[in-house]
């Protein structure tokens, strides 16, 4: 396989080359590093946000949005498929990269650049690390990276400054809303991985959920983009062999299903990494094992989505 910082930089290139049509500023710090801002204080639509979850998955995955309902009203969802889900969703997608500095800035780092330092569990797991003069890892915060942020990434990718590129977007914005609505495939593989079973046995993931609408309230946000994945994101996986624990993968598992993740981050006093990971998952989820069984299990709440949502 190509690298997949490689090939996540045309797609950066791509986002830099219709800047104006995606409505996405992209600029460079004074170490080199380029920032593109998808959703901070650019206004990125729709088509930004998916060019943003393709760069989140390193090119390894087709998105698209379509029209659905929620709760009889007509609302957009974003569907993701990939032939290469342990790669493209584990090793790019996850947002498995804490960035906090004594500046004040925080936020969370996905994309391939993970990759190309490997500390998280799923590398080993799945066996994939990557090597590239490049490094592009997208960061989910309300403010815009700064020099601290891609000095740090490139010390820890082995890369030259220059070699940096930082996509950013808020949790609130559209094209977060739409980044987010595309993971809901990569919360059912990494909770098979937390379960145990080996990521490269899921040989295909395909997923769906609805966009959360878009608020400046970042708390509104973090709870109204969980709950979109949660209680609306369906999942089909088809796998390598067969296992007893497939319906522990999806929100109807945990003990706090049905409640608001607004509530649940409350609990956590905001701290994201204070949220048990279990809690993470898709509503629905069909599991198709390769000559066995096929399982479908979670179900939907559209009613807690349309509350969630603010519909009236």
């Amino acid at each position: 396989m190509e690298s997949i910082n490689r090939t996540a930089i045309e797609l950066v290139d791509e986002a830099l080359d219709f800047a104006g049509e995606l409505d996405v500023v992209g600029y460079e710090l004074d170490n080199g590093a380029t920032v593109v801002d998808f959703g901070v204080d650019a206004a990125g639509g729709v088509e930004a946000g998916l060019l943003l979850a393709e760069i989140q998955t390193a090119g390894l995955a087709n998105l698209r949005t379509r029209m659905g309902e929620v709760a009889g009203a007509p609302r957009q969802y974003v569907e993701l498929s990939t032939d290469h889900p342990a790669v493209a969703l584990l090793c790019s997608q996850k947002a498995g990269w804490e960035l906090a500095f004594d500046s004040g800035f925080e936020g969370l780092g996905s994309g391939p650049a993970r990759a190309l330092v490997g500390q998280e569990a799923e590398f080993e797991r799945v066996g994939y690390y990557d090597s590239s003069e490049f490094a592009t890892l997208a960061v989910e915060s309300t403010t815009l990276p700064t020099e601290e942020v891609a000095e740090h990434v490139a010390d820890l990718a082995e890369v030259d400054a220059e070699g940096v590129f930082l996509p950013a977007y808020a949790t609130g914005s559209t094209a977060g809303s739409v980044a987010t609505a595309a993971r809901a495939a990569e919360l059912a593989v990494f909770r098979l991985l937390e379960l145990g079973y080996e990521p490269t046995d899921v040989l295909h993931a395909s997923g769906s959920a609805p966009m959360a609408p878009a608020t400046r309230d970042e708390d509104v946000a973090m709870g109204r983009t969980n709950d979109a994945l949660a209680y609306g994101g369906e999942v089909h996986l088809q796998v390598a062999r067969d296992d007893d624990r497939f319906d522990q993968i999806v929100s109807t598992a945990r003990e706090e299903y049905g409640t608001p993740f607004v509530e649940v981050f409350e609990d956590a006093d905001w701290d994201f990494y204070e949220v048990d990971e279990r809690v993470f998952a898709p509503a629905k989820v069909t599991v198709d094992v390769i000559d066995g069984p096929v399982y479908t299990v979670g179900e939907t709440d559209e009613e807690l989505l349309a509350e969630s949502f603010g519909y009236r």
